[in-house]
């Protein structure tokens, strides 16, 4: 029976000798087909299961959102997990912790536990005129005297001041900034008529006598020259006089030891903040830009809180196109609803996989919100394919046929792009991937694709089993209520007729025959008998749309013809040309305008140019290592670094350079390289120090172990300017009667630097970093900003790395066994091609290569297969005919639903473009480029390229000259209970 044979005609010409990859290929798509189309008829047969099923379970598990938690360690997430930072850093806490700086604590030095911090700047003058000192010392008093409440109402609370919660030092006080004890002198100058001291920058001596650093605390500096000539911001040398200031910055350390402290420290953030904020009101002349441990994890996270309602627009705004792009004019046929139920298909998916993560403790961020795109642009694919395939199905056939018919049509490669997907994104989700942020995403990613599959297969096939049968009980598609027949609608109005326009089947039998064959002899209409041919057509031997159905058409008579058949391919589906506007477009216009001989040279000029820009973008790739390019736009954090970058960018972080190991400081030599190594750095040494203190004793600077540990020990550290420095040198004892040895030491360094500071940071750190493996004495340097530095571009680009080799390896597989191999390098071809696009335009567009544009790269290589795919295999799969035929072709069956889902993709894209956030804004920009690249290639660089390069259309049609096929013919007799088919002739 050739009803229960789909594709009988092409595997009569199948069976001259292939080579065994090519039957290998056959038998398993033939296996993979069949299996389809029983899940297809398994599906149509109980819908109401499929329907119920996914909308209860997510139902069930979007109740877990109670247990809806956000993640909350910021730099775990945007520093790379495994890196020598790390290692250096924990190395760097053990041998000096938090409290052993009891003298000097250095901004951004190490990573405390909780502080506030703030930068003062002044709208006109400077921050050291008499007016704005004592300002700034009034808002330090506020601060120190600010208490918060814990809990906030009860009769348990108690009140907590910064004198309780700050780092103490050796006199239990408060540690403060240098630069309040030099304002302090500097106010108490004036009040008693003495003359004012000299501040000196970027070292500075205090009334005691110690040298400080205070580089990182006074910003926009203009110095006095050696003749009293004014120097510009940021220059001059070392200790000169500081003639202006334009900006101040403060650090408040807290202690956080225990539940209730941290809680305490917490609130005490928050009521910093706004003391800042009241402060800044009654003093409209200064500036003032807060910055606490925290603000950096709540504006991160704010991305997400703002991105609600533009989502939610998004979603609409898909909704609208969706439903345009299912409808028809005919309307039995067309569909609108099933945009809206694939869309709901996909926030089902969205909601179960949200309830797993919620039920396995999982935690959430806003890099989460580049997953909706992901399974809006692969279910919009897979539901707009199917849609297209139902519509080249037949008519006269049972719901359960037609959907068995899409399955087996359609879901074979649905399946492969969902392997890629998961293949991408599964080993970016691997132990593979030093990105916290970038493992977590693509293993969440990865779920909702999967559940977004299963759903397609389930829900939304459902829905189409549904509208199935509307459309056999000629319903109309949107109000499901019965269209009247032709005779009945002539008495209505002209708007109801329009409305219920439709064509009914005894119309398109009689109006419309058959496309693809014309015969030279008519055949008288008989109602009960028609004959179908059943022979391998070009544009039906690899339709499975039409396998085994033929053409239908009236006859009288079982005859056979000897005579070759002219074939029209003028129109490849069962319906008029003009039953879709897209589909009618493409047909009618784009397909014969691209395929062009006068348009295509213009179209290789174009992806010429496509890759010229490619290339330049991909020349000037910058890493994006600031965690502050990932925050919400107008937040505290980035307001604190622009400020940080405008004024205090003339000098690095305070760099730490540890000697981890016992090295003999009294020996020339060592004391020569460790000179040398700090030479060219503003620095804070004790070693310098030691050594110019023994210089101007006249003591020799090469003395014995003894003597110089003693001098050191029992002189050095007693006198008060030098006695901080009992907190950079860390003794080991050695036993009774011998001095201790110096068992590890620390010294302070900074950089001058320009506007590219982390740039040069990273330069810096790899220089050291090469030096300390060649040194005679065991250092390290350490800054917590090393931790988003150290090997941040190989940690960012190797899951993108490892997702495209993945990705080339399974094409490469799976052409030896079930894809064309042609298929496979056109496919890859494509991915890169695409890849290159976006890197290079996303770069010219300002976009930085940081975890959250990794993300979009990676997942536009699942994207772009989505879109270029199916045209691929639709092209490939053709035998016979010309290229630009089938590239026609491919583009009416896969090109349409390609557009059709770049269209809403693409649109649901816009309102995320309005979130003020630079985490959206690199979203937006990368999948904007995404979908324009992928668009590009599906249908543009694909139908001309491929129209001029192999695969051959060749293969398998043999000449005239060598016979003539010979076609199979059955006989369809048609009672009232039962179809039966017979062969008859061949």
């Amino acid at each position: 029976m050739l009803g229960s044979a789909p594709g009988l005609s092409g595997r009569w010409e199948r069976l001259e000798p292939r080579p065994r990859a090519r039957m290998l290929r056959q038998v398993l798509h033939a296996g993979l087909r069949t299996s389809f189309h029983a899940l297809g008829r398994f599906v149509a047969s109980h819908p109401v299961f499929f329907a119920s099923a996914p909308v209860l379970l997510s139902i069930l598990l979007g109740a877990s959102f109670s247990r809806y938690r956000v993640e909350e360690d910021v730099e775990s997430l945007l520093a790379p997990k495994h890196s020598l930072a790390k290692i250096e850093g924990n190395l760097v806490d053990s041998l000096f912790p938090m409290n052993r700086s009891k003298h000097a604590l250095y901004s951004d030095l190490q990573t405390p536990g909780r502080y506030g911090r703030v930068i003062v700047t002044t709208r006109k003058g400077s921050v050291l005129d008499p007016v704005h000192l004592d300002t700034i010392l009034k808002l330090h008093r506020r601060i120190y005297q600010m208490q918060v409440m814990v809990p906030a109402a009860g009769f348990n609370s108690f009140n907590y001041s910064f004198s309780y919660l700050c780092l103490p030092d050796d006199k239990n006080v408060c540690i403060i900034d240098d630069i309040i004890r030099a304002m302090e002198e500097i106010q108490a100058a004036r009040t008693s008529n003495r003359s004012v001291p000299i501040l000196r920058y970027p070292i500075t001596q205090l009334a005691d006598g110690r040298q400080a650093y205070i580089g990182h605390q006074l910003g926009g500096v203009q110095g006095w020259g050696p003749s009293g000539a004014v120097r510009g911001p940021g220059t001059g040398a070392r200790g000169e006089g500081v003639r202006s200031a334009r900006a101040l910055q403060l650090t408040y350390y807290l202690q956080a030891r225990g539940g209730l402290m941290d809680r305490v420290a917490n609130q005490w953030e928050k009521a910093f903040c706004a003391e800042l904020q009241h402060f800044a009101a009654l003093h409209p002349k200064l500036g003032l830009y807060p910055s606490t441990s925290s603000s950096l994890r709540t504006d991160f996270q704010f991305s997400s809180v703002l991105a609600r309602r533009p989502l939610l627009a998004s979603l609409g705004v898909c909704g609208v196109l969706a439903v345009l792009c299912c409808s028809m004019r005919d309307c039995v046929r067309s569909k609108p609803w099933l945009g809206l139920l694939a869309l709901l298909s996909i926030t089902l998916s969205g909601l179960t996989a949200a309830g797993i993560l919620n039920l396995t403790g999982a935690t959430y961020n806003s890099t989460y919100l580049g997953i909706p795109f992901v399974m809006l642009g692969h279910g919009l694919f897979g539901s707009f394919e199917m849609l297209s395939s139902w519509r080249r199905t037949r008519e006269d056939q049972h719901v359960k046929e037609r959907v068995a018919s899409v399955f087996e049509d359609v879901m074979l490669r649905f399946s492969g792009s969902t392997m890629l997907h998961l293949m991408t994104l599964g080993l970016a989700a691997s132990p593979l991937t030093n990105m916290e942020a970038v493992r977590l995403f693509c293993r969440t990613a990865a779920l909702a694709v999967t559940i977004s599959y299963v759903y397609m297969l389930s829900f939304y096939s459902s829905c189409l089993v549904f509208t199935g049968y509307l459309e056999t009980g000629y319903r109309h598609g949107c109000f499901c209520r019965r269209v009247p027949k032709p005779d009945r609608l002539d008495s209505k109005p002209a708007w109801y007729r329009c409305l219920m326009y439709t064509r009914y089947q005894d119309e398109t039998q009689t109006t419309n025959p058959p496309h693809g064959v014309s015969h030279s002899h008519a055949h008288m209409p008989n109602p009960n008998l028609t004959h179908t041919h059943a022979h391998t057509h070009p544009l039906t031997a690899n339709n499975p749309a039409t396998h085994g159905h033929g053409h239908g058409h009236m006859a009288n008579s079982t005859h056979t013809h000897p005579h070759p058949h002219t074939h029209s391919t003028a129109n490849t589906d069962l319906h008029p040309p003009d039953s879709h506007l897209l589909l009618g477009c493409v047909r009618r216009c784009y397909g014969d305008w691209i395929t062009n001989t006068y348009v295509k040279p213009f179209v290789v000029l174009l992806y010429l140019v496509y890759i010229s820009f490619g290339l330049m973008g991909f020349l000037q790739v910058t890493q994006g290592s600031d965690p502050s390019a990932l925050v919400a736009m107008d937040t505290a954090t980035v307001l604190y670094t622009r400020a940080q970058q405008r004024y205090f960018s003339s000098y690095s972080p305070v760099i730490g350079f540890y000697i981890y190991e016992s090295a003999p400081y009294w020996n020339a030599s060592v004391q020569r390289d460790l000179l040398e190594y700090a030479k060219g750095f503003q620095r804070i040494s004790w070693l310098e120090a030691y050594l110019n203190y023994l210089s101007d004793r006249n003591q020799s600077t090469s003395q014995p172990r003894e003597n110089f540990t003693r001098t050191l020990r029992h002189s050095f550290l007693r006198e008060p300017q030098f006695a901080h420095f009992a907190d950079d040198i860390i003794f080991a004892e050695r036993g009774q009667g011998e001095e201790p040895d110096v068992a590890a030491s620390r010294i302070f360094l900074v950089a001058k630097t320009t506007e590219n500071k982390r740039e040069e940071m990273s330069v810096l750190l790899d220089t050291l970093r090469r030096l300390s493996l060649t040194s005679r004495v065991r250092f390290l340097i350490f800054n917590p900003s090393f931790v988003y530095l150290d090997r941040y571009a190989a940690a960012v680009s190797s899951p993108l790395r490892h997702s495209l080799l993945a990705v080339l390896f399974l094409l490469g597989l799976s052409s030896l066994a079930v894809v064309e191999p042609l298929v496979s390098v056109w496919l890859g071809l494509t991915l890169l091609s695409v890849q290159f696009g976006v890197l290079g335009f996303m770069t010219l567009w300002g976009v930085e290569l940081d975890c959250m544009s990794v993300l979009c790269l990676i997942s536009a290589l699942g994207h772009s297969a989505d879109c270029s795919g199916p045209l691929l295999c639709g092209f490939a799969s053709g035998r016979g005919d010309s290229r630009t035929r089938w590239v026609r072709v491919a583009l009416e069956r896969h090109g349409v639903p390609s557009l059709q889902t770049l269209i809403c993709y693409s649109a649901a894209l816009v309102p995320v473009g309005s979130v003020r956030s630079n985490l959206t804004r690199t979203l937006f920009r990368c999948l904007t480029l995404t979908a324009g690249c992928s668009a590009l290639h599906t249908l543009a660089f694909l139908p001309t390229l491929l129209t001029f390069l192999p695969p051959s259309k060749s293969r398998g049609h043999r000449p005239e000259g060598e016979g003539q096929r010979q076609e199979v013919e059955c006989v369809e007799m048609n009672d009232s209970t039962r179809v039966v088919d017979q062969i008859t002739t061949v």
